[in-house]
């Protein structure tokens, strides 16, 4: 018989609860698989007597994740603690540099020190894994170092937080505004009671990092992110949006563009037929263009117990069969200080929407700033006639640079007869 993987699980929450459940009921299924048993030698969490509907008396319980890393009935540490500092970070740093594997669902501590982390892991020619820090269920990390290896990537278009998506489903099917299904999203338990991580797009963000670095080689670096949210996303949107042919999602951006790399994370209306136009609800999915591939579309639940944990294990059955590839695909020393796009020189047609007292003049008022700052306006949308009061005004433009949009945008908010801050949105035509 193999020696058996031992495992050492910090964290026992949702994700890890859900691990320990996987392998005990798929203990065979896992062996065939992977080639070697895989068993569990230690544990450790915030409280040991909470009944958590698995039984753990059979694992060594520590006091101290970090004793994990001394632990010479070890190979394979799972991080499932959260947070991109602190305890994670050190558990992450002792273990690798003990010659221990590492596995993590931990976005924000592989958006933050991914590469230290890798170059750490090379250096002691251990495995650092993180399939389930990105998009749950979604095999995305081999998807892109493997199954796409041969491509030069052009472009990565992703869905990555479902609670953001669920939220404008829902907006979209029940005409209901933000702040309303923010609530029941909440109730429903999609939500934190501080839902600031996910529809801020912190989450999203850590996310479209490590699909960056993977998809460009470069180091990922979460403080040059473009990030904008949805909280300024109404009901008001999302039916005008329907009614040109789009739905608005929260969508991560990387993409080559001419000789540099944009990265931003924004909601972008999409086609409501498009590959990603049609995902809704908790889902996730990512979009990939490639040179040869020519697209690739991967969709799948991208938070929960089950598909998050199943991601956990699938990175345990690779290091057992003693399959190791790269961190972020290529080695360490070789991925590069990214070299990041002026946004403002970026092109794109845009939404925009703006509520103004209904009186003479405002249109021609717009329309001559636009003009002014080199945009074109490609349809116009207003919903009856209400003279002295205010009503919505949405137009699509033609392509435009960012820099000219924004110049016209603050020029909008000026104007007298403009009630609120205006809305901008970038169109992305995805197929």
């Amino acid at each position: 018989m193999s020696k058996p993987l031992r495992l050492a699980i910090a964290g026992l929450g949702t994700v890890g609860v859900g691990v320990i459940k996987i392998i005990q009921q798929h203990a065979d299924l896992i062996e065939s698989r992977a080639g070697r048993p895989v068993t569990i030698t230690a544990i450790n969490a915030r409280t040991r007597d909470k009944d958590r509907g698995v039984k753990i008396s059979d694992y060594q319980w520590m006091d101290g994740a970090a004793e994990f890393a001394n632990m010479d009935d070890v190979d394979v540490v799972v991080e499932l603690i959260g947070g991109s500092d602190g305890l994670a970070l050190d558990l992450a740093k002792k273990a690798l540099g003990n010659g221990k594997h590492f596995v993590t669902a931990n976005k924000a501590l592989m958006a933050h020190h991914g590469f230290e982390l890798a170059a750490l892991a090379e250096k002691n020619g251990v495995s650092l894994s993180y399939e389930a820090a990105v998009a749950g269920g979604i095999p995305i990390i081999k998807a892109m170092r493997e199954g796409f290896a041969g491509n030069d990537i052009q472009g990565v278009y992703g869905i990555l937080n479902g609670t953001c998506n669920y939220i404008l489903s829902e907006m979209r099917e029940t005409g209901r505004d933000f702040e309303d299904v923010l609530k029941e999203a909440q109730e429903l338990g999609y939500a934190e009671a501080d839902p600031s991580f996910d529809i801020d797009g912190v989450d999203a963000g850590h996310k479209l990092c490590l699909l960056t670095a993977l998809a460009f080689g470069t180091k990922p670096e979460f403080t040059s992110l473009e990030m904008t949210g949805i909280r300024h996303i109404n009901a008001t949107d999302i039916s005008f949006a329907s009614e040109l042919g789009y739905r608005i999602k929260l969508l991560g951006i990387a993409r080559r563009y001419e000789g540099s790399i944009m990265q931003v994370l924004e909601p972008c209306l999409v086609p409501k037929n498009s590959t990603l136009g049609t995902v809704e609800g908790v889902y996730n999915a990512v979009h990939i263009e490639g040179d040869h591939v020519m697209t690739g579309h991967l969709v799948g639940r991208g938070a929960g117990e089950g598909p998050t944990a199943s991601a956990v294990i699938a990175d345990i059955i690779d290091i057992a069969r003693g399959f190791k590839t790269p961190t972020f695909g290529i080695p360490a020393s070789e991925l590069n200080d990214a070299k990041w796009v002026d946004v403002g020189e970026t092109i794109n047609c845009y939404y925009i929407r703006l509520n103004v007292l209904d009186e003479p003049g405002v249109l021609a008022e717009v329309s001559a700033i636009l003009r002014d700052n080199n945009v074109s306006i490609e349809a116009f949308l207003q919903r009856g006639r209400d003279p002295g009061q205010p009503v919505p005004l949405v137009m699509t433009t033609h392509e435009t640079k960012h820099k000219d949009m924004t110049a016209a945008y603050a020029a909008m908010e000026k104007i007298k007869s403009v009630l609120e801050k205006p809305c901008l949105i970038p169109i992305e035509n995805i197929e």
